[in-house]
């Protein structure tokens, strides 16, 4: 067992303690180069860190030793002549071909939202559009787009047509080019929020889908991790299998939630210590929204949680759980199984 306690870390490089960060979507890359965690942000903490610029049209990297402690955020990503400066939503760093891509969704007034990736040569930035265009379809209204990499080495974006424009929303995929710049062929629609037994109707009986991120199983299994809206009330994770083992499907759909108490848009990595984390946000009231960070276990067949590690579900928690939450603040110190540090 690892205590990650505030002795273990210069503060004054990394003051930014995983219960105070202030964050939608959390994406965690841990980086081999560096053996530092990276997650992105597209707002700063003025109150705690007022000298930071801020306002539309930026992204902000937080660098990290061991997931707990936080460096203030650095802009990684200005607009510049960057044809968007809204809904810089659920930004997403993966490594591919040697460079580092951010993903993410962006619109302009008057237009729809679309998913579109920038590179760099290093997980801080600066980052650049690849090619001045997005590559989600135009006319649809779009967000979450993902990376995933196909057994013959195809780049695909896995990414979310949003419910506001199709009232039950899907998750599709399509072909990217090599350099990640743009669509090859026409997306196809992998499944619809509707066709899981878990997920309930939001006003007017939509359905919402959100959040996709991939990872294949000891053995080979591919699994999707996805967000909606449970049944029982708050926002929740579950995920897909795919019968084929590829991207194409077709995807059979998990009975239940994988975790149902306002917590949701979930993502995987593999800590420096070999240990498989789970990270979403917590609860999904915006001001509120923190990082939870979860030990998983996986089998062949299915992916479990282990523990909770940041505390951050003891003051948050929601749902149908949020009569749990308690009124005192977690003073717990945190604690792995694997030290994340390696």
């Amino acid at each position: 067992m690892y205590r990650c306690s505030d002795d273990t870390v210069n503060l004054n490089l990394y003051p930014y303690h995983v219960r105070d960060v202030h964050i939608s979507d959390p994406f965690i890359l841990a980086d081999p180069v560096s053996r530092m965690y990276y997650t992105y942000v597209q707002f700063a903490d003025r109150t705690r860190f007022p000298e930071i610029p801020a306002g539309r049209g930026r992204f902000y990297v937080l660098e990290s030793p061991d997931l707990i402690h936080w460096s203030k955020p650095q802009i990684c990503f200005e607009q510049g002549d960057f044809w968007a400066d809204l809904d810089y939503w659920a930004p997403e760093c993966h490594i591919w071909g040697g460079k580092y891509y951010l993903i993410s969704s962006f619109r302009a007034a008057g237009s729809y939202r679309r998913c579109q990736c920038l590179v760099s040569d290093s997980p801080k930035g600066p980052f650049a559009p690849v090619k001045p265009a997005p590559v989600t379809p135009e006319g649809w209204q779009c967000l979450d787009g993902t990376l995933y990499a196909d057994r013959n080495g195809q780049p695909w974006m896995v990414f979310c047509h949003e419910w506001l424009q199709v009232e039950d929303g899907q998750i599709c995929a399509v072909r990217l080019t090599e350099d990640l710049g743009e669509a090859v062929g026409d997306p196809v629609i992998l499944f619809r929020a509707k066709d899981a037994p878990w997920t309930g109707p939001i006003i007017g009986g939509g359905g919402v889908t959100d959040g996709p991120f991939l990872h294949r199983l000891p053995g080979g299994r591919l699994i999707m991790l996805w967000s909606s809206f449970a049944k029982s009330g708050g926002y929740a994770m579950s995920y897909a299998t795919s019968l084929s083992g590829e991207i194409t499907g077709p995807w059979e759909q998990r009975e239940n939630p994988l975790y149902a108490m306002d917590g949701a848009h979930s993502m995987l990595f593999y800590t420096f210590g070999g240990q498989l984390m789970m990270a979403c946000h917590c609860p999904n009231d915006h001001m509120r929204k923190r990082i939870l960070l979860f030990e998983m276990e996986e089998t062949p067949t299915e992916l479990r949680i282990i523990n909770e590690v940041t505390g951050n579900w003891y003051n948050n928690i929601g749902g149908h759980a949020a009569r749990y939450a308690y009124k005192d603040p977690c003073t717990e110190t945190p604690c792995f199984m694997r030290d994340p540090r390696g």
